[in-house]
């Protein structure tokens, strides 16, 4: 080596030794539990919020879907929300059917057919029996729309609407390939109940409180009764509440009681 490049590389690592060391970047702390964030369609008055909240901060949920009259007067599953449901699916969330004309349980019917009450459609308010088929084919009817408007399949899941099963319905959707999902009792936001009894602080301190690893979370797109909406008060405080904590959060795709229905490779 010629004297100049000796001299130049002495000082170059005079130079290094001098500097102080950076420490090492720290490795992401562990998760103290996981939370699965849930969403059933509503109004769909705060579904806009919800889904630029959960894009903020990262985070996938899991998504029910009914064809509900929504705020802007159109329905929740028609063509006009096509491409905020293909923005959702874009951005990694899961999705699972809510019973396309969020068709209520009324309780298990005699010759094995299954009372229900649909709210919305074209037999909205009636008091109707079905057979397992015919139910299985309401679950499967949001399938198909989701497909026709964002081209992707829903995840094998489904939720009742108010959480109302019976062992006729969980067989029914059982048979044509969906888990039902519920909630954990610390996961209810209590959008649906009075913000005169159940103002939102209380609400937000309740989840905060109570929510557990593992525990499923469910909020309404918005609610048509509640006067005091629920998200816009409630959810960022939630997500940072809960991290603040240690929580992450998943889709229903990771939860140990639904992970084994998806195909790995």
């Amino acid at each position: 080596m010629s004297a100049p490049l000796l001299r130049t590389a002495v000082a170059v690592a005079l130079l290094a030794a001098a500097l102080p060391q950076l420490p090492a970047r720290a490795a992401a702390p562990a998760c103290a539990g996981t939370i699965y964030l849930s969403f059933d369609t509503g109004s769909q008055s705060q579904a806009e919020l919800i889904a630029a909240t959960l894009k903020r901060h990262q985070i996938k949920a899991t998504f029910f879907l009914a064809n509900e009259k929504t705020t802007r007067g159109d329905y929740s599953l028609d063509p006009s929300w096509a491409p905020f449901w293909k923005a959702r699916v874009a951005e990694g969330h899961a999705f699972g059917t809510h019973t396309f004309d969020h068709v209520y349980l009324r309780g298990d019917a005699p010759d094995g057919k299954i009372a229900v009450k649909p709210q919305f459609g074209a037999d909205a308010g009636k008091a109707l029996e079905w057979s397992g088929a015919q139910f299985c084919e309401e679950l499967k009817r949001v399938d198909g729309r989701f497909q026709q408007l964002t081209g992707s399949r829903l995840d094998p899941l489904w939720r009742a609407p108010g959480g109302r099963v019976s062992a006729r319905t969980l067989a029914a959707g059982k048979a044509c390939g969906y888990a039902h999902v519920a909630w954990a009792k610390a996961g209810f936001s209590g959008d649906e109940l009075s913000s005169a009894a159940y103002p939102n602080p209380v609400l937000l301190q309740r989840a905060l409180a109570g929510l557990r690893d593992g525990d499923i979370f469910v909020a309404h797109m918005g609610i048509w009764s509640r006067r005091d909406p629920w998200a816009p008060a409630n959810l960022e405080p939630l997500i940072v509440g809960l991290r603040d904590k240690g929580f992450c959060f998943a889709t229903l795709r990771e939860h140990p009681d639904y992970k084994n229905l998806y195909k790995h490779p």
